[in-house]
């Protein structure tokens, strides 16, 4: 189920862009010929009116055909005027941004959502306050066995109402046979009361040495407080949010040559696996994964050259500065340029992507 999750996450991004695209150009008169999600000969199709509406067999994206995109296009007498080099240039740029804009404004509306939904963090003398509940996608080995996301611990070794602190000292009590290495077991079990809806149910379970955290841990984290907040700070929030992965995407594609920032750089093989992931454990993390794949989109897309929307942004506002129409041999060359640079970043996303999958793998929890 989480892979269809997943697929119809990013389906529905794709759809929603290609349609900010297509609603714009209806809207200023420009004539649509095909809608299409995903590429390559359309595998199912229908007409209404004069544009027709497929789905391709290659989940790599989708497109929206607008009648003079190719002002080489041979193009009917009858539909000429409403092609798309013969709009006006204010018309274009609507019709190029509105599919970003759709992107910015989904990726806004889910942080909105989030946000408003689980509050902020508590906070008591600078630091997070946790409940004694087990947090959402945080179960591993072995908790994984007994817990649930939900739970909440009520006793530990038979220490009633204990708090975050004590429970996590008292699992730290149980200790592995001589020196303690990564992964080992403890000689004795923790007695968990946990609660679990209207339930009280009781677990044994053999605590294990966490390396990299330096303690012996039963595999969960606790779920962190929040407090409610009003819409203008979610909103606030949202908009810090989506500034902050605006400037750390551009920063990234600036510095591409350099090898840590080379590194950083995942593609949609990567962000499918790590949405997957979430879905499965946790909704809100996977909606949140979504909202900053739409919002990377977004950006990403008005880098300013062809065959991205910002390229096309780039040279119809070069035309109006220029007064008359760019040559087209030029855009060409220069679209020939950026879709090298576009090959260059896929393959790039790609190749990280797989040496994560086949390597430590994503991680998300």
């Amino acid at each position: 189920m989480s892979y269809v999750l997943a697929f119809l996450g990013f389906a529905a991004l794709i759809i929603l862009h290609e349609f900010g695209h297509f609603s714009a150009a209806k809207a200023v008169g420009m004539r649509v010929e095909r809608f299409s999600l995903f590429f390559g000969p359309l595998l199912i199709k229908t007409r209404r009116g004069e544009t027709e509406y497929g789905v391709g067999p290659i989940p790599l994206g989708g497109y929206v055909k607008i009648t003079g995109m190719n002002p080489a296009e041979d193009i009917p007498d009858d539909v000429r005027p409403r092609a798309y080099y013969n709009q006006p240039v204010w018309k274009r740029i609507v019709v190029i941004l509105a599919g970003p804009a759709v992107n910015l404004l989904i990726a806004f509306a889910l942080l909105f959502g989030i946000f408003w939904s689980q509050g902020d963090p508590t906070v008591s003398h600078g630091q997070p306050v946790f409940t004694r509940t087990v947090a959402a996608g945080t179960l591993t080995a072995p908790a994984t066995a007994y817990l649930r996301a939900g739970d909440e611990i009520v006793a530990i070794d038979g220490k009633r109402d204990p708090t975050v602190d004590q429970i996590t000292e008292q699992i730290g009590t149980h200790r592995c046979a001589g020196t303690p290495v990564a992964g080992c077991q403890a000689t004795t079990a923790a007695t968990l009361l946990v609660r679990r809806g209207d339930e009280l149910l009781r677990f044994s379970i053999h605590p294990r040495y966490d390396a990299a955290a330096k303690r012996m841990r039963i595999g969960f984290s606790f779920e962190q407080q929040f407090h409610p907040i009003g819409p203008l700070t979610a909103a606030g929030h949202s908009t810090s949010e989506m500034w902050y992965v605006t400037h750390t995407t551009v920063t990234t594609f600036a510095r591409l040559f350099e090898p840590r920032e080379r590194s950083q750089l995942h593609g949609v093989v990567g962000g499918f696996e790590v949405t997957q992931q979430r879905f499965a454990f946790d909704t809100v993390a996977a909606l949140y994964t979504l909202a900053l794949i739409s919002l990377s989109l977004a950006v990403v897309n008005l880098f300013p050259f062809l065959p991205l929307d910002g390229g096309h942004v780039f040279w119809a506002l070069a035309e109006k500065v220029r007064g008359r129409r760019i040559p087209f041999a030029v855009m060409e060359r220069a679209g020939a340029v950026g879709f090298v640079l576009i090959v260059l970043v896929f393959m790039i996303g790609l190749s990280n992507d797989i040496s994560t999958l086949t390597g430590p793998g994503f991680r998300t929890r």
